[in-house]
């Protein structure tokens, strides 16, 4: 079967050689004797770890040229701190590693701004849990972190939850084919500001004008305050119907106060 090519980073992916464990420990062998092109021998044959991790980061809004370097780096830094004194394969030693140089390199390029301080905590969270884990084969709580750095459990929830990535509130959540709905089509709107009195005399009669399952729809969404699931769920039809449903309502009212 032909391999298709398929470059990241300008590195043809479908040519990369991959070294057997016995392979990579010869060349450690020659490394550790002054061999110049052995440790570029080790990189280039093992390159097949690094685009085996970039699979679990596809869904994400992220440049696979990027990745795939950070990802090298952590690779290299495998192959510099390994110990060939062990009964360990490399890609047991250098997954972990490389996994780890992304996931730094995501938090500390988030494209939203958080504070070095609340940064190092959220660092010091994540490698105290890794160790506790490890230890004894089960996760510390948000308490029990909380209490051995000496801050309150919401210092740790918040510090965790600033290194998550953003969300989009117009990310798609449901499509059945034809309208889609949206992440912000689930957020609440606790209340409508009616500014002056015109304006809401004006939007009475627009709102009148509306059938009563729309009336509803609007009422429930915009002064009540629920989401289209509730009010899917209250009414017996589906979620995508109550958008279409908000969608044609609205833009009647934009019509009619124009």
């Amino acid at each position: 079967m032909a391999r298709h090519k398929v470059e990241i980073s300008g590195v043809n992916t479908a040519n990369i050689q991959v070294l057997t464990h016995e392979e990579n420990q010869e060349l450690f062998k020659k490394m550790a004797n002054g061999d110049t092109f052995a440790r570029d021998d080790l990189i280039n044959g093992n390159l097949k770890l690094v685009l085996s991790i970039l699979k679990r980061f596809k869904s994400r809004d992220e440049n696979m040229d990027d990745l795939f370097q950070v990802g090298c780096i952590g690779l290299v830094k495998a192959i510099d701190n390994f110990d060939t004194s062990h009964d360990v394969k490399l890609s047991t030693y250098a997954v972990p590693m490389i996994l780890g140089e992304i996931k730094r390199y995501l938090r500390d390029n988030n494209s939203i701004r958080v504070s070095r301080s609340l940064k190092d905590l959220a660092y010091k969270t994540l490698k105290l849990k890794e160790e506790i884990t490890n230890t004894r084969g089960s996760e510390p709580s948000i308490e029990e972190l909380a209490k051995l750095q000496d801050v309150t459990t919401y210092d740790i929830t918040n510090a965790l939850d600033s290194m998550r990535s953003p969300v989009s509130i117009f990310e798609p959540i449901y499509s059945d084919g034809g309208d889609t709905i949206y992440l912000y089509d689930q957020i609440e709107d606790k209340k409508l500001i009616e500014k002056d009195i015109d304006t809401n005399m004006a939007v009475k009669n627009a709102i009148s004008d509306l059938s009563n399952r729309e009336k509803f729809i609007i009422k429930e969404r915009f002064v009540t305050g629920k989401t289209q699931m509730e009010i899917a769920n209250e009414l017996g039809i589906s979620q995508a119907q109550i958008s279409r449903l908000e969608k044609n309502a609205i833009n009647q009212l934009k019509k009619t106060l124009k």
